[in-house]
């Protein structure tokens, strides 16, 4: 009557194997997030008080590249830790 019994915990392997797919998920949630971060910096035309200084353009576009590369440097590392994972989970099965 019983089934076979299903493990309580998961591998340690799939486990972080999940864990780096779930990241590859969030990642273009981050990217939008950090994205919008300027979006809230000061601009000239609203700036209230004399002590908050605006942002400048190039600052904000040096902004924005910088994290396009973080994004992409995020996502390679994320794409070949999750590579060599399925590698040695494939080799293990044979």
């Amino acid at each position: 009557m019983k089934d076979k019994s299903i493990p309580l915990f998961l591998e340690r392997r799939s486990y972080r194997q999940r864990r780096l797919m779930d990241a590859a998920r969030l990642l273009p949630l981050l990217g939008a997030l950090l994205w919008m971060v300027p979006l809230l910096w000061p601009r000239t035309q609203t700036v209230q008080s004399a002590d908050a200084a605006a942002v400048s353009t190039s600052s904000a576009i040096l902004y924005m590249f910088a994290v396009w590369i973080f994004l992409a440097l995020a996502a390679l590392f994320l794409s070949v830790m999750l590579d060599t994972k399925a590698e040695a989970q494939d080799s293990r099965d044979d």
